[in-house]
C-alpha cells in the first residue's frame, strides 16, 4: 500500500495494516492447530476402538501436521 492509503486505512479502522494481518494469520493458524489436534484425537480414538491401526494413526497425524507446516509457510 502508498503511504497514502496505509494512512487512509489507520484512520479509518484504528489499527495499522501489519498489525491487522498478524491478527488474521494468528487466528489462522490456531484454527488450524486445533484441526491437527482433533484429526490427531479422533484417529486416535479410532486405534482404541480396534478400527485402525498404528501406521494409520501416524499417517493422519503425519499427514495433518504436513498441511499445518504448509499453512504456517504461507502464512509467515
Amino acid at each position: 500500500m502508498t503511504s497514502a492509503q496505509n494512512t487512509a486505512f489507520q484512520a479509518g479502522s484504528g489499527v495499522a495494516p501489519g498489525a491487522l494481518l498478524t491478527a488474521i494469520a494468528a487466528v489462522v493458524m490456531v484454527l488450524a492447530f486445533v484441526w491437527v489436534i482433533w484429526v490427531t484425537l479422533g484417529v486416535f480414538r479410532a486405534w482404541q476402538e480396534g478400527q485402525a491401526s498404528i501406521l494409520d494413526v501416524a499417517w493422519g497425524t503425519l499427514r495433518a501436521c504436513i498441511v499445518l507446516m504448509v499453512l504456517g509457510f504461507y502464512l509467515r
